[in-house]
């Protein structure tokens, strides 16, 4: 058999790729599979000549070279401008191991209504003015967040206190904002300039009913569980792993302050006893093979999923929010080497076993044609 070429598309500025650790690991562990992977983005597509200029890892640095055209392309670009949204429409140019995703708020719509997911869906709504009062009258602890962000920039929280309200948020900056509001009409109007100053790109904002995860006294805290397709194309929970929040951060995002990351098993038998953390577990499982069924009946074929998973004060369950390309660094950062290999590993593979379906298929697609074939004697 053929040794199998797989493209990682991804955003290349100039020869340095974003996430370049990530990309750089896919490489080398494709090697070590048997087969080419290289990395290139929209603009080293050479369609006349069927080739790509692709780019792989070498003494810490990339090198481009002339690829050939590959058999299976993973998606992992996160930067989504126009050149790339055309490109990635085409049907015709690629077999892509992973179909398009929609944007955070559509998501959540499409998990609220499925009878599959509902149970573990926060109330969330399309933000306006009066979603936003309506939400706070409700509840105690409400979120503003944009629908098609990442990295927890521009996400405000409003919690009621004696006083009237408390506002903290992350600024597109990175910087946090705290800011203490007497009454609601003027929440209101604090937070409407929020979502025309804050947005991202020309998106629209949604708000979320808040969830009380502060399982550390003054930090947000909440599962990141990262689901994949394995050698044979079944969908397998890979790890999880608790991600604290900086104190006072209105999420737990790792790349500002001081937040850090804990081993799953260790903090929640700890937290809530043995046998209600083996029922989270179990729970935090079906919820992520259930919202792969959900997100494949809608959106086609996928290779891997982030689920940001909140546990709250009481040990309930609930999805914060789904992501088709998620980061794997929080288990490098909780030290378990091993589960970070195979969450590198996984996607190859499963582009791999994509890859060989497709040869096999062309095979038989031949043979049946040779077979049919009516000779006619001249």
């Amino acid at each position: 058999m053929k040794k199998l070429n797989i493209g990682i598309l991804a955003h290349r500025q100039g020869n340095i790729f974003l996430n370049s650790r990530f990309l750089s690991d896919l490489v080398t562990e494709g090697r070590e599979l048997g087969a080419d992977v290289y990395v290139f983005s929209h603009r080293d597509v050479q369609e006349e000549s069927r080739t790509i200029h692709g780019f792989t890892p070498s003494e810490g640095r990339w090198t481009g070279a002339t690829c050939p055209w590959p058999d299976v392309v993973i998606d992992f670009c996160r930067k989504l401008y126009k050149p790339f949204r055309d490109m990635r429409s085409r049907k015709d140019l690629f077999v892509y191991a992973n179909h398009k995703f929609t944007y955070k708020w559509k998501a959540m719509k499409l998990f609220a209504e499925s009878d599959k997911l509902e149970r573990w869906i926060p109330k969330t709504s399309l933000y306006s003015p009066e979603a936003l009062e309506q939400m706070i009258e409700n509840y105690d602890l409400v979120y503003v967040k944009p629908g098609n962000g990442t990295g927890g920039h521009s996400v405000l929280s409003i919690k009621k206190t004696v006083c009237g309200y408390r506002l903290q948020g992350r600024k597109r900056s990175g910087r946090i904002v705290v800011r203490p509001v007497m009454t609601k009409q003027r929440v209101i109007r604090w937070i409407n300039r929020w979502v025309q100053t804050e947005k991202i790109r020309s998106g629209s904002f949604m708000v979320q009913q808040g969830l009380d995860l502060q399982l550390i006294p003054r930090r947000q805290v909440d599962v990141r569980l990262l689901i994949q397709k394995n050698e044979i194309g079944n969908w397998e929970v890979t790890g999880k792993v608790l991600r604290v929040g900086a104190k006072n951060s209105p999420t737990t995002n790792l790349i500002y302050g001081d937040g850090k990351v804990l081993r799953f098993q260790t903090f929640i038998k700890s937290r809530f006893g043995l046998d209600k953390a083996k029922e989270i577990e179990l729970e935090c499982e079906e919820l992520a093979h259930r919202l792969m069924e959900v997100v494949e009946e809608r959106f086609g074929s996928m290779v891997e999923f982030g689920l940001d998973v909140g546990v709250d004060v009481n040990g309930r369950v609930w999805l914060i929010e789904a992501n088709p390309k998620p980061g794997h660094t929080a288990f490098i950062k909780s030290k378990e080497i091993d589960t970070y290999r195979k969450s590198i590993r996984r996607p190859i593979q499963y582009a791999m076993h994509l890859a060989n379906e497709q040869l096999r298929r062309e095979q038989n697609d031949t043979a049946d044609f040779v077979t049919n074939f009516e000779w006619i004697d001249l």
